[in-house]
């Protein structure tokens, strides 16, 4: 996997979730250079996942939809992989802007599936604690 783990305490829990079930598990190993389209082509040819999600600094992320998130989406999927914001695919994004800004999950399809249920699993937990306070 490849993700900047400088920034473990700015990300929601549920991509702190992940990174913890990766640094848990054999078989995988972290790789960030900093280069986007170097980390990219890695994981097109070994396999795995990059991750720039959001912060709370910057909820948005910091990759531009137009001209960084879409275009290695439509090569990831090309490719036979996929592209996320962690809830819905990249190449679904509606621009409202020219430089909007998106987090990217880019990689294999089962990767990215796996960080997106840590997603949607911290969100359940979330919506079942609201619930139990308004009860």
């Amino acid at each position: 996997y490849s993700v900047n783990e400088g920034n473990f305490w700015q990300w929601d829990e549920s991509i702190r979730d992940y990174i913890r079930y990766m640094h848990r598990h054999e078989g995988y190993s972290a790789r960030y250079s900093g280069a986007l389209v170097g980390d990219f082509h890695r994981i097109l040819f070994q396999g795995g996942v990059f991750l720039y999600p959001g912060t709370q600094k910057k909820p948005a992320g910091k990759l531009r939809l137009l001209y960084e998130a879409a275009p290695l989406a439509f090569l990831a999927e090309q490719a036979g992989g996929l592209a996320s914001t962690g809830v819905q695919p990249i190449m679904n994004v509606v621009p409202d802007e020219l430089h909007q800004r998106v987090p990217l999950v880019i990689g294999s399809c089962e990767n990215v599936k796996l960080v997106e249920s840590f997603i949607q699993e911290r969100a359940r937990l979330d919506q079942d604690a609201i619930a139990m306070t308004t009860e």
